[in-house]
């Protein structure tokens, strides 16, 4: 990261800092001080943990400074959670005491008019070269390396274990909302920050910054407007050269662009105009938070020869709205080899007819899948295989989960698993999901997910036109 702004570099004091001070710790369950001071000390933080209140000898046993600036060692990062007319004090105090970095969650800035308040710590960030996060946001996550500044107890919102999917997100509440849903489907995440006004670092800082970070493999951003849209464009591109990028853009109305204005003070812009830039930046468009979530754990999946699409089911109508979705994505219906059709024929019952979409017919247990599996692995003319899975028949059980596992850990093309249903599906789909096998409720949002990860990798050959897959 060398390469990288000072401003940008100083991103690892927020992501990977050696030391933290919590500014504002309280004895109070219910303040963002509190919830913060306990997630490093109870999350596993390797690192000192300095307490700042200056009205307490101590915060969750921890002996508590008067000031940033009275720590015996240097602080990396300052975290802020002090009421508005204290915070440019804090920063100053930080600074001193050798913050390269700072993430503010204190909100009453620009978002509630208070343009002059945030014009003065922007300047003293710049002049400092201080990574300031915030102001008015929900903090930043880092699983491998157990730093949590998120302020919504972990009871209430789940923390995700480590991965290679890295969000930002404007919105803390949206954020929030997608994080806790990475954990329950046991999604891991590389990194997550919520930025708030974006003051000082913006969506094109952190993209830069992702874009050389070796542990994020895919980012995913939920945003309400840009910054700077020239800069944006630049660090968009400089990172979907490697990486893909997942986009929300909210705000498209213009009420959802008044409502953008007043809570980060962002100004939306044309939905168009935002449209176009994504797709000129190689940028994936989601245009739900469902889509959202869908396309960004697809990325995990090694890169697809094609764009045909084998489907196995052990369900008729399920395989039909497969094929409707198929065709409906632009994609492909593979035509499977002579090979596969004698083998597929050799292994299921005589009233199971061999042909894509393979129904294995409802009373297939977990050895027919494993079968059937092994063939369409193998099959040069099938790119993309998409199973469908109905939990709910007798035949089958928990077993199937290890049968697509071994599956798609053979990583010769991607697996998408579709299952819909209730508490017990839900429970294999998270199990599925851990595993990095992205699984989805419908053929619909399976397949649509599969169109946007095709048209990444079709976008990223631009640059890498000597892998194997581009050579098509």
């Amino acid at each position: 990261m060398t390469s990288l702004p000072r401003l940008v570099r100083n991103l690892d004091a927020v992501f990977k800092p050696s030391s933290v001070a919590v500014i504002g710790a309280s004895h109070e369950p219910t303040k963002i001080g509190h919830v913060i001071l306990r997630n490093f000390l109870e999350g596993g933080y390797g690192g000192k943990v300095y307490a700042v209140n200056p009205h307490t000898p101590d915060v969750l046993g921890v002996k508590t400074l008067k000031r940033a600036s009275d720590a015996p060692g240097k602080i990396d990062c300052a975290l802020v959670a002090v009421p508005e007319k204290y915070v440019q004090d804090a920063l100053e105090d930080s600074i001193h005491a050798g913050a390269r970095a700072a993430v503010v969650i204190t909100g009453g800035f620009s978002e509630v008019g208070n343009k002059s308040g945030e014009e003065r710590i922007r300047k003293l960030a710049i002049e400092h070269d201080l990574a300031l996060i915030g102001p008015n946001c929900m903090g930043v996550l880092n699983p491998s390396a157990r730093v949590d500044s998120v302020f919504l107890p972990i009871y209430k919102m789940g923390r995700p274990h480590a991965g290679g999917i890295s969000f930002i997100s404007q919105s803390g509440a949206v954020g929030g909302c997608i994080v806790d849903l990475a954990a329950r489907a046991g999604v891991g995440m590389s990194k997550f920050v919520s930025y708030g006004n974006a003051t000082v670092i913006n969506e094109s800082h952190l993209l830069s910054y992702l874009a050389a970070d070796p542990s994020t493999q895919a980012v995913v951003s939920y945003m309400e407007g840009v910054k700077d849209g020239p800069h944006f464009m630049e660090s968009a591109r400089l990172l979907t050269k490697n990486k893909p990028l997942v986009v929300l853009k909210a705000g498209k109305s213009k009420q959802g662009a008044a409502a953008a204005a007043s809570h980060t003070g962002s100004l939306a812009g044309s939905a168009e105009v935002y449209s176009a830039a994504f797709a000129q930046a190689g940028a994936v468009e989601a245009q739900t938070l469902e889509e959202l979530f869908d396309f960004a754990k697809i990325f995990a999946l090694p890169p697809a020869a094609g764009a045909r699409v084998g489907i196995l089911t052990n369900g008729g109508g399920n395989g039909v709205l497969a094929v409707d979705s198929t065709e409906a994505e632009g994609l492909k219906l593979a035509e499977f080899s002579p090979a596969t059709l004698s083998a597929l024929k050799s292994m299921l019952p005589a009233y199971a007819t061999a042909h894509n979409p393979m129904d294995i017919i409802g009373d297939a247990d977990s050895a027919r899948y494993e079968q059937a599996l092994s063939v369409m692995m193998k099959d040069p003319n099938i790119d993309v295989l998409v199973v469908i899975v109905l939990f709910q028949t007798a035949a089958l059980d928990s077993s199937v989960v290890n049968v697509l596992v071994k599956a798609a850990q053979q990583k010769t093309k991607p697996v998408v698993v579709v299952s819909t249903g209730g508490e017990y599906t839900e429970l294999h789909r998270r199990i599925l999901d851990g595993y990095g096998i992205p699984t989805y409720p419908s053929p619909s949002s399976a397949l649509r997910a599969v169109s946007r990860f095709l048209q990444y990798q079709n976008y990223r050959c631009r640059y890498h036109p000597s892998e194997p897959y581009c050579k098509k």
